[in-house]
């Protein structure tokens, strides 16, 4: 799950990164007890970090912090963006389980699994909004000059908004899919795991 927040400054706006653009993440964990699956279930249920977005709690979150910030040159009767920089600051929270030497090596195992799931799915928001933001700072380079620099940036604004909303959407879609194949996913890799250590134990 994903929580973002926007800043708009006077020269500056806000959304994704660029191939040039800055990435920072830092990592917060929640910790949960339980020793069978459904304490462990629960305890992510009641523990795991709250979205303003749904007002559910969820496994795990990442609170992404989208920063663009363009400078202007007006000379010769035209203004033109001069530079345009998007920073993406990313705070990712997960689970961590204190119970597992309380716990089945069954329980562990699911547990191993599951936990690099959530982890996956909270980095591949990152990734979306990366992507996003590659293309957020080539288009905002791209804009054409105008006669006056108040035109510019109302042009910047709203190019800012509609890629804004398009990451939005692909954020959104990426959710509804993994929630949709969540119990194949992990059946898929439980049984890749199981196959791993039979092979480990020949």
């Amino acid at each position: 799950m994903k929580k973002i927040l926007i800043i708009f400054g006077a020269l500056a706006f806000s959304t994704a990164v660029a191939a040039a653009a800055s990435l920072s993440k830092s990592y917060s964990y929640f910790t949960i007890g339980g020793s069978t699956l459904s304490q462990i279930e629960e305890q992510l249920k009641s523990r795991g970090p709250q979205l303003d977005s749904t007002g559910q709690r969820h496994p795990g979150a990442t609170s992404m912090e989208f920063k663009t910030k363009i400078d202007y040159s007006d000379s010769n009767g035209w203004c033109r963006i001069a530079k345009a920089e998007v920073g993406l600051k990313a705070a990712v929270t997960l689970p961590r389980w204190r119970a597992e030497r309380q716990a089945k090596q069954d329980v562990r195992l699911i547990w191993n699994i599951l936990e690099r799931d959530i982890k996956r799915h909270e980095e591949s928001h990152i990734i979306i909004a990366k992507n996003h933001a590659r293309e957020l700072e080539a288009s905002l380079r791209a804009l054409p000059r105008k006669r006056e620099c108040a035109e510019l940036q109302s042009v910047a604004e709203a190019t800012t908004q509609r890629l804004l909303a398009k990451h939005d959407a692909a954020q959104l879609k990426f959710d509804r899919i993994e929630a949709i194949n969540f119990e194949s996913r992990l059946m898929r890799l439980l049984d890749y795991r199981l196959e791993q250590m039979e092979r480990a134990a020949r």
